[in-house]
């Protein structure tokens, strides 16, 4: 699959990841948070994860 560069990525687990590079290959992805009021990068979530 192709990369997109506008979608870098480092989970290498996924799916989607573009293995040869740190990006994702989706046109989109949707972000989400596992917290009811996010404060933190680290609250945030890639809800469009698949593993591998």
């Amino acid at each position: 699959m192709q990369k997109n560069p506008s979608i870098k990525c480092t989970i290498n687990q996924c799916k989607h990841h573009a293995c040869s590079e740190n990006y994702c290959t989706l046109n989109v992805i949707e972000v989400g948070t596992h917290e009811a009021n996010p404060k933190m990068p680290e609250c945030t979530d890639c809800n469009s994860f698949v593993l591998k």
